[in-house]
């Protein structure tokens, strides 16, 4: 493959742009510098990136991949500066420039990293309680018609409610605010998992179980070596999906009750008009769960691929 060329180069040129426009064009507010050493740091990362690509292959194709996105967003980050701080058509000081919030971001970084770390704590706390409890429950009702009949029940009446709906009454039973959005969570994962294990464990011809107990396979042994391995993608389909709700109910958890987090952090910086601090755990909300996705979605590929090699 051809290396990425001016495609690859391209988020250099709108970096380049972008530091051109905000030291040189009059602006609406006052800056600092570190707007331009975060451009900085991103050109240079790129460059390596290109660099990189001619002599490695997968870095080549990842690059000719992901440039264009990249180099949108670096575009709407240039209209974004524009429209508010060149030249302030956004209303100020509720929609803040991104050297704003940069500045937010290093001012507030010792709470913010620990807002991070309870959020994350919260969130996998919950998510592992509601994953473990719904797998268990998908096969089941799997496996059994009478618990299938019970489980169908409890789905409908969960899956028609709204988890956060919960909440008032969690919060009200548990003996901690941490617990009670931990109950919120691990509700809110258990219902897609649980959906999709069973529909996931149904799905397996009733063959496959009368040929592992031929072979001698025991009832444990047919819920590990069968079911559950060739429920995976049901299975994965529903952590991703879960993992989408927990995050949510994690945010609205923080910001109605639980007193720490990153949801916790943005309602005590709009308490204090401080729209800047706000925008940035809005950003670092994102690149968290992103990231959280991502290295969920990494295990997903490898697990399938490992299941559909062995």
């Amino acid at each position: 493959m051809a290396p990425a060329g001016i495609r690859g180069i391209l988020p250099v040129f709108v970096c380049i742009a972008i530091v051109l426009q905000y030291l040189f064009v009059p602006k609406a507010g006052e800056t600092t510098d570190v707007f331009v050493w975060f451009m900085a740091v991103l050109v240079l990362i790129f460059i390596v990136w290109n660099i990189v690509a001619l002599f490695s292959k997968r870095a080549n194709m990842d690059l000719q991949k992901k440039s264009p996105i990249i180099t949108v967003a670096l575009i709407l980050l240039l209209a974004y500066d524009i429209l508010t701080l060149t030249t302030g058509i956004l209303p100020q000081p509720f929609v803040p420039w991104p050297d704003a919030i940069l500045n937010a971001m290093i001012r507030d970084r010792q709470i913010l990293t620990r807002s991070v770390l309870h959020s994350l704590m919260l969130l996998f706390t919950g998510y592992g309680i509601g994953v473990a409890a719904g797998v268990i429950t998908g096969v089941a009702a799997g496996r059994s018609e009478k618990v299938r009949y019970w489980v169908s029940l409890l789905l409908k009446l969960f899956g028609s409610i709204p988890p956060v709906t919960w909440l008032p009454i969690i919060i009200i039973l548990a003996s901690s605010l941490f617990s009670g959005a931990v109950v919120l969570i691990a509700l809110a994962v258990w219902y897609p998992v649980a959906t999709t294990t069973m529909n996931g464990v149904l799905s397996i011809p009733k063959v496959t179980f009368e040929a592992a107990s031929t072979f001698g396979a025991s009832k444990v042994g047919m819920i590990f070596k069968v079911a559950v391995p060739a429920s995976l993608p049901f299975i994965f389909q529903g952590l991703t999906q879960g993992m989408s709700i927990a995050c949510t109910s994690l945010l609205i958890a923080e910001m109605m009750g639980v007193e720490a987090g990153l949801g916790w952090y943005i309602s005590r910086q709009r308490g204090w008009a401080d729209f800047a601090g706000m925008y940035a755990a809005v950003v670092i909300i994102a690149i968290t769960f992103f990231v959280v996705n991502a290295v969920l979605d990494i295990i997903k590929r490898r697990v399938l691929r490992w299941g559909e090699t062995s």
